[in-house]
């Protein structure tokens, strides 16, 4: 059940009402992997600077986590972000990007990795988002991440990626924007006509929907009393997501193929089970609420896959009527 991500990898300094961090490990691919990691192996391409500490480098090497494609600069700088979060947490202020080595980044896929059957596309320009694809072989599914920059300057090139990508994960104000509809629901279903077969829209506090051929599924943040850090929280949740959906597809595919002979050609973009992803919805918000208790990874990097599956268990239990 390979997973391949492929994102940022930062150094971020945050402020929020109860406290601040600097120069704490972070980025995309970083939050995505610990997460995806409780429930399947990951596989992850980065890039960083020759400043990236050796021990960041030890915290990610875990058993679950291979980072034979981090590509490391001589003489670059790691990407580095800061940000300051409003007294409700519902907003944030960026104070400083700097890009460095992942401005030019161009991913190179390492032969091993090719065969990944499950993909994530995290957040970046959608002509690098492409070029991976090109790089793998055919994958089960494969879902990309996007931002309103992109949407703006590279409108052209995102709608050629859509046509080419299992799920998209977008926020609200993103759909709207994509879409230039002004309802939610309306927007959802309008980015379903632009060729993904699911589409999931972020609204933060107020958890996530999905949209599929078939349904509409809202999902509500899981309660956490009291949140201290949202950065990587949407990270986390699409972690958890793919990392649900590759073991149960997989697990799924292995019973298949006990009971007939010979491989179908049917991709998973079209067969994962409705009930499975909606399953994989609960532990993306899972995943998300752990991470938004502390600053940075401390959090999610430490929950381990029997506390995942205790919480996720209490919020089922929210949702039974």
């Amino acid at each position: 059940m390979s997973l391949l991500v492929v994102g940022s990898i930062a150094y971020d300094s945050i402020k929020t009402p109860h406290g601040e961090v600097s120069h704490a490990l972070g980025g995309s691919a970083v939050y995505f992997s610990l997460a995806a990691s409780l429930f399947a192996p990951v596989r992850l391409v980065g890039v960083v600077g020759d400043d990236f500490a050796a021990d960041d480098i030890a915290f990610l090497k875990r058993p679950s986590i291979d980072v034979s494609g981090l590509e490391l600069v001589a003489g670059g700088r790691t990407f580095r972000w800061s940000g300051e979060y409003s007294a409700d947490m519902n907003s944030r202020q960026t104070l400083s990007v700097e890009l460095n080595v992942f401005e030019d980044f161009q991913p190179k896929i390492p032969p091993d990795f090719r065969d990944s059957r499950f993909v994530f596309l995290a957040n970046g320009s959608p002509v690098t988002q492409m070029s991976v694809l090109d790089q793998v072989d055919k994958p089960d599914f494969v879902m990309a991440d996007t931002m309103d920059l992109w949407i703006q300057t590279q409108h052209a090139d995102l709608l050629k990626l859509l046509q080419r990508v299992d799920g998209i994960l977008v926020n609200d104000s993103e759909a709207i924007l994509l879409t230039d509809r002004h309802n939610v629901i309306e927007a959802g279903k309008a980015i379903l006509e632009l060729g993904p077969s699911r589409v999931v829209i972020k609204k933060g506090e107020h958890g996530a929907i999905l949209f599929d051929r078939d349904q509409i599924v809202p999902l509500p943040a899981y309660p956490v009393p009291a949140v201290r850090d949202p950065t990587g929280a949407g990270d986390s949740f699409a972690g958890a997501l793919m990392g649900y959906i590759a073991r149960s597809f997989t697990q799924a595919s292995t019973r298949a193929s006990t009971s007939t002979q010979g491989a179908s050609d049917e991709r998973a973009g079209t067969s994962i089970d409705p009930r499975a992803f909606k399953v994989a919805l609960a532990h993306g918000t899972v995943a998300a609420s752990f991470t938004v208790e502390d600053f940075g990874v401390r959090c999610i990097a430490e929950i381990k896959e029997s506390e995942a599956l205790g919480r996720y268990e209490k919020y089922r239990e929210f949702l039974s009527l």
